[in-house]
């Protein structure tokens, strides 16, 4: 079956309820912004979202928080959100912090289908609590769990139609990782090329990985914190 989508709709049609989606991105940087469009407008949720933030206010991850479809959300860093933060504060949604070198590892290991690995990293703080933990060679470690999801959501620069993927400079932060920890991992690309016009050397994550592929041609690419340099 070919794995090339016509829309974003079609690509995520079958993501439900409760479902648990790690999406790739970091800040602004890289994040499937029309499959998350797409998952707002289903309006779906109870979701547990894995991603290194939950965007802004009213972009990224972010619009899926005024109409309440995210359950829990675990990440590294969510302090550019405002109703982030009144939702987490009021009881309305679940956290879960975790160091981001450690949510990098976790999602690796997942898809690796290594079930998880001891980290000094957290130790002796309130990431350890409720943690199994272990001495090796005279140093205290902590248990992490490997992470795994439901569906899997990717931006990539170029794609083939077997879901090799390139991807664009920065952009290649989490949505490698991601990629192969999700049951079913569904990319959005900005070029869309035929079998064997990829250099092999150039492929940063083999199509094996890829269940979908959607071609979309319209980006905001927004950026996060503009910051210009003040004349002296």
């Amino acid at each position: 079956m070919g794995k090339v989508v016509a829309s974003v709709q079609e690509a995520i049609h079958d993501i439900e309820n409760g479902a648990t989606i790690l999406v790739g991105g970091f800040g602004l940087c890289g994040i499937p912004e029309n499959l998350i469009a797409a998952v707002h407008d289903k309006g779906v949720n109870q979701l547990t979202v894995v991603s290194n933030n939950c965007g802004v206010d009213d972009f990224g991850l972010g619009v899926l928080l005024p109409n309440r479809q995210i359950k829990k959300m675990v990440a590294s860093y969510v302090g550019e959100n405002k109703l982030f933060e009144q939702q987490f504060l009021d009881g309305e949604l679940e956290v879960e912090l975790t160091p981001q070198g450690t949510l990098a590892e976790r999602i690796r290991a997942g898809g690796a289908g290594i079930p998880g690995f001891y980290t000094a990293t957290g130790v002796g703080t309130a990431i350890a609590e409720g943690k199994e933990d272990k001495e090796f060679d005279g140093k205290t470690y902590i248990l992490e769990r490997a992470i795994t999801g439901d569906f899997a959501l990717v931006k990539a620069w170029k794609a083939d139609r077997s879901g090799n993927l390139v991807f664009r400079k920065t952009s290649r932060n989490f949505n490698p990782l991601v990629a192969t920890a999700g049951k079913v991992t569904i990319v959005e690309v900005e070029e869309l090329v035929e079998v064997g016009e990829l250099n092999p050397d150039e492929i940063h994550l083999p199509g094996v990985y890829v269940q979908r592929i959607v071609h979309s041609q319209v980006y905001e690419k927004r950026i996060e914190r503009r910051i210009l340099r003040e004349e002296s």
